[in-house]
Formats: structure tokens, C-alpha cells, sequence
């Protein structure tokens, strides 16, 4: 067998095929070495950890080999830690940018270490569920803000759900904060629902103005995806919700109405049977509303909850009217079924606040010292990031748990949250939200 030009002999072409052997399977080891590391999820999931001693002062010095984060009781390699502290922004740690498809362009690098502002706040003014009576009270509670919350190189919002049409892009610029100032309250009075409750109708208006409500807070939650690497605090001013308020004022309010057209008056007074419209729970659509109210209203609290956990939003619910005690003297109505009333109301701010890692500002008149501890959660802490191990799409309620070395520290962080439905987009669509956060300095808007 002739050998190929400059080979003498078989000893020496077995030699060059021995070197191209080992020379190939030394680039097959090298591309084994520098193949890349897929992770299960492509989207990072972050949550703000709030870490205190034993005497209560925040720990500014850990580092990510103090964190242990769990998702669903399997711990997570951290990808992410930044901390902010008095205000200020000291990126330890950033992600590596996501594996991507496709040709991969030239794009900004990761900031690098800086001391920018830290803190973002969104206020939430639902003049839908604040009465006229109760607007004094608004401007009372937020003339409080430059004092005690909003100070200089804060980054804020102002976003109202009704008629006051206050829209305030984010900014800086404290002046902006007298925007509050066009705040009118327009809710019902609880008269209005119980005066009204012959119409098969009377609880469409108020369900209708929750909706709007909840509407307008979950666009603006969205639109503060934009924004990483952040606490963002949205104070969500209002008197809260109940979707079935005063339901027996109302029953009793329907039987004088009855009453006065002479509906008991075939052959003497009598109670209508079950099967009568009038008074049947399971005719009408609004009565069906009203069995089902608690459960509506849960649904619709927990889509919000979603949302802000999804964006690393903290929901601190404000009631301005403070301790609220008795109705008005001239309201007629039953002591318990008021405060159930008010229970109700606050019973759904709590509920928007406690799952978001918030606070519920309800049934007190210490508004100074209430904002002030806001001041101190939203000024100290540090963000964790991960890329979530289980890729199972299913299981979209991921609980949280993180865990510190330092013993006996104080550990406060997001309890859960949830994966966006299959195919539904995880930000807002440009444009969409009412409030658009401009991007937060030394931070990449995705």
C-alpha cells in the first residue's frame, strides 16, 4: 500500500495516526470542559431578606456564603445578592446573563459596585374606596411622607383609581409629592348600599369600583418588573374591601320595602315562602354574587399577591381613618354588623400586605411611627437571586425559606411565590402600566 507523500515507512504512519487520535480526543475533552451549564429555569427569581440580631439592628456584613435559600424545601444556588443599606446600593454579587438562542449580540456588562439609591416606592391613592367625608384625612396622613418615608434620591410614583386622576411618573423630585394634594375621596356611603338594596343591581356599582381598583394596582405591579434588584414599597392607601357588606341591614331594608307596597297583605300578614323571588339567595345573578362574595374577593386579592411576589413588590396597606370604633349616630344600624363591616375591610388589606412581606397600617392612629418603621424595612436589606432548580412548569406555588449562619438573628423574607400562567407574558405589555418605572440607576431594566 503506497503511504501518503513524506511518510517512509508503516511505523511511521502508524505515528502520525496516533498523534491525530490524541489530538482529537484532546479537542473533544476541551469542548466537554467548556460546554455551557443549562439551568433548569431561565427566569431569575428574587426576594428581599430583611436579616436583625437579637436586639433588633439590622446585619449589614453577610455574605452569600452566610444565605441558604429553599424552594419548596430544596436549597438553591444564589445567584444574585445585593445589598442596600441606609438607602444605598452595594451590588455584591450579579447573575450571569441567561443562557440565550440564536445569534448572541454584543450587549451592557453588569454595573458594577455603587452606592446609587435604593429605595422605590409606588403611591397607591384608591379614592374609589374613600369616602368624601374621609379626604381630609388623606391629606392629613400623606403630608406625613417627606418627613417620615420619602426623602431626598428616593425614587417614587403617585397613582390614583379614580376620579382625582393623579399620574405621576416615576421621579426624584419631591415636589411632585403635592400631586397628592388633587386627592378627593368618592366612595359610597354605607347608607347608599342598604338604601339601595331592593335592586337586584345595588352591589354591582361597589364590585364594579374594586375591580378598577385592583385592575389599575395589578398594571402598575406589572410595570414594576422593569425594575431589579430592588425593594419596591407600593403604599396602597384605602379603606379596604367587602363584597357583601351590611347583608342583613339589606335583607331587613328589602322586607320594609315589601312592607310598604303591601306585599304581606293577601288575606293578612303573612312570610312569603322560600320559592318567592323576592327573597330567594339562589334567583337573581346579584344574589349568586352574594353567596359567593367572600370567595370573589379572595380570588381577586390573590391575583394581585401574585403579581407583586412575581415582581418583588411589598404591598403596605394604609386605612386613614384610623381607629374606627361605632357608625355615625345617625346611621342606624347594629353595632356587631358594622364591625364585621370593618373587619372585612381590614381583613383584605391585611391580606395584601402579610403575603407580600408588607405591612398593614389598619385600626391605628400612630401613622409617624408606622411609617417610620416602613423607612427602616425599606432602607436596610439585602435581595437574594436564583434560578429555580424544578423545571416543572405545573407546580406554579414555589414556598420560600431562607436561612442565615449568624445565630440567633432575626430572618424576614417572602414566604412564596408563583409561576406566571404557561405562555402568559411575565411583564406588562409596553405602555400598559399606568405607572412606568424608569429604569432604577446602576440597575438593568429587563
Amino acid at each position: 500500500m503506497p503511504f501518503p507523500p513524506g511518510v517512509a515507512s508503516a511505523a511511521a504512519w502508524k505515528a502520525v495516526a496516533l498523534a491525530v487520535v490524541i489530538a482529537t480526543a484532546g479537542i473533544v475533552l476541551d469542548a466537554q470542559r467548556q460546554s455551557p451549564v443549562f439551568r433548569s429555569g431561565v427566569t431569575l427569581v428574587t426576594t428581599d431578606v430583611i436579616v436583625r440580631d437579637g436586639d433588633g439592628l439590622f446585619i449589614p456584613d453577610l455574605t452569600r456564603d452566610d444565605f441558604t435559600i429553599y424552594e419548596d424545601d430544596v436549597a438553591q444556588e444564589i445567584a444574585s445578592l445585593v445589598l442596600v443599606h441606609g438607602g444605598r446600593v452595594y451590588n455584591q454579587l450579579l447573575p450571569p446573563a441567561p443562557v440565550q438562542e440564536g445569534i448572541i449580540l454584543p450587549g451592557r456588562g453588569a454595573p458594577a459596585a455603587t452606592a446609587t439609591p435604593g429605595r422605590v416606592f409606588v403611591i397607591f391613592i384608591d379614592d374609589l374606596h374613600i369616602r368624601a367625608a374621609d379626604t381630609p384625612l388623606i391629606h392629613r396622613v400623606m403630608d406625613l411622607l417627606p418627613d417620615t418615608l420619602i426623602h431626598q434620591g428616593d425614587e417614587f410614583g403617585i397613582i390614583s383609581s379614580g376620579k382625582s386622576a393623579i399620574r405621576v411618573q416615576m421621579t426624584t423630585d419631591q415636589n411632585r409629592l403635592r400631586a397628592i394634594d388633587r386627592a378627593v375621596g368618592e366612595a359610597f356611603d354605607p347608607r347608599i348600599l342598604i338604601e339601595t338594596a331592593t335592586q337586584l343591581s345595588s352591589l354591582n356599582e361597589s364590585r364594579w369600583r374594586a375591580h378598577v381598583a385592583f385592575k389599575t394596582a395589578l398594571e402598575t405591579v406589572r410595570g414594576l418588573e422593569q425594575i431589579q434588584h430592588r425593594r419596591k414599597a407600593f403604599l396602597y392607601i384605602s379603606a379596604g374591601y367587602n363584597f357583601n357588606p351590611f347583608d342583613d341591614a339589606r335583607v331587613n331594608a328589602r322586607i320594609e320595602s315589601m312592607q310598604q307596597v303591601g306585599f304581606f297583605e293577601n288575606g293578612g300578614t303573612r312570610l312569603p315562602e322560600f320559592d318567592e323571588p323576592a327573597l330567594d339567595q339562589f334567583t337573581t345573578t346579584d344574589a349568586f354574587g352574594e353567596v359567593f362574595s367572600d370567595s370573589e374577593l379572595h380570588n381577586e386579592l390573590l391575583l394581585l399577591v401574585d403579581a407583586a411576589n412575581r415582581a418583588n413588590v411589598s404591598f403596605y396597606t394604609v386605612d386613614v381613618r384610623g381607629l374606627t370604633t361605632i357608625p355615625d349616630l345617625d346611621f342606624d344600624l347594629r353595632t356587631t354588623e358594622w364591625n364585621e363591616y370593618i373587619r372585612k375591610q381590614h381583613s383584605s388589606l391585611r391580606t395584601l400586605a402579610e403575603l407580600t412581606g408588607g405591612m398593614a397600617v389598619v385600626n391605628r392612629n400612630t401613622f409617624r411611627e408606622a411609617f417610620t418603621e416602613i423607612d427602616a424595612e425599606t432602607s436596610d436589606y439585602y435581595v437574594l437571586g436564583f434560578y429555580s432548580s424544578n423545571p416543572d412548569e405545573t407546580r406554579r406555588t414555589r414556598r420560600l425559606r431562607v436561612e442565615v449562619t449568624q445565630e440567633g438573628a432575626d430572618v424576614r423574607s417572602r414566604t412564596h411565590y408563583m409561576l406566571p400562567f404557561p405562555g402568559a407574558s411575565a411583564a406588562a405589555p409596553a405602555g400598559a402600566a399606568p405607572v412606568t418605572p424608569v429604569e432604577a440607576p446602576g440597575v438593568d431594566a429587563r
